[in-house]
């Protein structure tokens, strides 16, 4: 059987292998590929390609919202060659919080141009209106007529017919941006005649960037799920402090800027997260990817470890039982034989001398005597394995249950050379328990000690009463059991690692089911061993009955004659 167990082992480690490679080589990829990731700052790319398309977006959507505010007055701005217009463009100036200038311009130099800011005196209004005219008259009187013409070639192709111009005034000792936005005039078709607007600074910064860069921000974290929810915008100029900004806006430095073009020219979109980078989120994840599979590796290996002992224990286990099928064939073996020879010896009549025929007609009855014994062994455990084993519990003389087993067995103990000692106290009282399972348990403890003492044969049977419980002890000067192997001999097929032990036949059975009769009866089995030196099995027995006092189930057992194992 022992050349088995290496192939055994070999198919259990190719089988694990079909499961660890492809799992060792999964893990593998995936760290390489999170060091890629890692090495190439793909996470941060990604955001960043995020960002710059959340900003194409965002400066579309202002264009949009700025241009329809243009649309909205385009109609008042008159030729200024009407007589209504001044009157037109006043009122537009009055009634638009947004427009700081309204202007009117045609070919020849004339314009009409009218101012209302917010925070100016109404010289300070003028006067900036008046550099507003001089700066357009002096540009349209020489590009003026081209102009014109390029936004209405625009207007007649579905274009927006606009074009801006950023502009820096003074507003109470600080610079602020004003952008332009210019138009051709409706309903004038024979000369060159341009209007515009320009956007009250303080309105723009205080109150239009504000509002559209929450409200962008706020469809953003309504549209994803993750962390660009926690992002945040700002318009600013070049190397400058925000203009505007959005209400997650915690300062810092922008992860990407974007250059606005159509509707504020010169001004810089930027966005960021908020309260962290792209860079920390990218590590984070890659932080996290590398925990989860860190931790998905150990529950593999602890799997695959579980799973080794498992199958491993199942393997031993075979080779276990394949053993235990040897051991018993040869326990059978061996005493079949032996009746065999003896039957056909005396069936032919060689044996005259009438001592010998009953020498061999004893040999007889003690090999059955002992083939039972194995069979009943046999049938027992596979009774405890299945759970139906079941046992006749009867009030029992126990001094002279032990006595009758013992003389029963006497001549096999003198036989074979052991010195034999016996010590019974006198006040041993009835004890309910099954009588054949406690011979056997007697029988299966004697026999170990006979089998397994080598030079020192001796054997050693007491039965004493201490504290509510009967001991039974079986003592021997045998080879002993080493500490570390006295918990494991009482199961099931298991066999003292020692050449001794494994040259003598035995199925593995013995005391597993000492140790089962013993629990069923409310008591326990133990031994005390020194290697070298011998053993003392001890089988404790309660006199009340099982767990101390007689049960129901006792009780009924003692009266029936039936009793259930536990």
């Amino acid at each position: 059987m022992s050349k088995r167990l290496p192939s055994e082992r070999l198919r259990l480690l190719v089988t694990l292998g079909f499961v660890v490679l492809p799992a060792t080589a999964l893990i593998g990829f995936s760290v390489l590929h999170l060091r890629s990731i890692q090495r190439d700052r793909a996470i941060e790319a990604a955001i960043q390609r995020d960002f710059q398309h959340m900003m194409a977006i965002s400066e579309k959507r202002i264009t949009h919202r700025m241009y329809e505010m243009v649309e909205d007055v385009r109609p008042g701005v008159k030729c200024p060659l009407k007589a209504d217009a001044a009157e037109s463009i006043e009122e537009i100036v009055n009634t638009k919080p947004f427009v700081a200038h309204v202007f009117s311009w045609t070919k020849g130099g004339e314009i009409i141009v009218r101012s209302r800011a917010k925070n100016l005196s109404p010289v300070e209004a003028q006067n900036e209106g008046e550099k507003l005219a001089t700066m357009i008259t002096g540009w349209f009187d020489i590009e003026g007529a081209a102009f014109d013409g390029k936004l209405r070639k625009m207007e007649s192709k579905g274009e927006s017919p606009y074009f801006s111009y950023s502009n820096i005034v003074m507003r109470n000792g600080k610079s602020m941006y004003e952008p332009i936005i210019f138009f051709p005039i409706q309903g004038v078709t024979n000369r060159p005649t341009l209007g515009g607007i320009a956007f009250d600074p303080e309105y723009l910064q205080n109150d239009f960037l504000p509002d559209i860069l929450n409200s962008l921000m706020a469809e953003n974290a309504a549209d994803t799920k993750d962390n660009h929810s926690h992002a945040a915008m700002m318009i600013h100029l070049p190397k400058d402090p925000p203009i505007a900004q959005s209400s997650e806006w915690d300062g810092g430095t922008p992860e990407m800027e974007r250059k606005l073009e159509a509707g504020l020219p010169g001004l810089m979109l930027a966005m960021k997260f908020r309260g962290t980078t792209v860079e920390a989120i990218g590590q984070r994840f890659l932080r996290t990817s590398f925990l989860v599979l860190g931790g998905l590796s150990l529950l593999l290996a602890a799997g695959m470890i579980l799973t080794y002992r498992g199958v491993q224990k199942e393997v031993e286990l075979a080779k276990i039982k394949s053993d235990f099928v040897s051991n018993v064939s040869h326990e059978l073996r061996t005493p079949l034989a032996l009746i065999r020879l003896y039957a056909e010896t005396l069936e032919l009549g060689r044996v005259p001398n009438p001592s010998k025929q009953h020498e061999y007609y004893c040999t007889i009855r003690k090999e059955s005597e002992r083939l039972t014994a194995l069979i009943n062994n046999i049938l027992d455990f596979s009774r405890i394995e299945a759970g139906r084993k079941e046992y006749d519990f009867r009030e029992t003389n126990l001094t002279e249950l032990v006595q009758t087993t013992l003389d029963s067995y006497r001549y096999q103990i003198e036989q074979q050379g052991f010195k034999f000692e016996e010590q019974i106290d006198n006040d041993i009282p009835a004890v309910v328990v099954d009588r054949e399972a406690i011979a056997r348990s007697l029988l299966n403890l004697v026999n170990n000690a006979i089998k397994y003492s080598t030079a020192d044969r001796y054997l050693g049977i007491n039965l004493l009463r201490t504290n509510g419980s009967v001991k039974l002890e079986v003592v021997d000067h045998g080879i002993g059991i080493p500490r570390e192997e006295q918990s494991k001999i009482f199961e099931k097929f298991y066999r003292v690692c020692d050449p001794l032990v494994h040259n003598t036949k035995g199925s593995g059975l013995g005391l597993c089911l000492v140790r089962h009769i013993a629990h069923a009866h409310g008591g326990d089995v133990a031994v005390e061993s020194t290697p070298g030196k011998g053993s003392k099995f001890t089988l404790v027995l309660p006199i009340a009955g099982r767990s101390g006092s007689p049960s129901p189930e006792l009780e009924s057992g003692a009266e029936k004659g039936v009793g259930v194992a536990s």
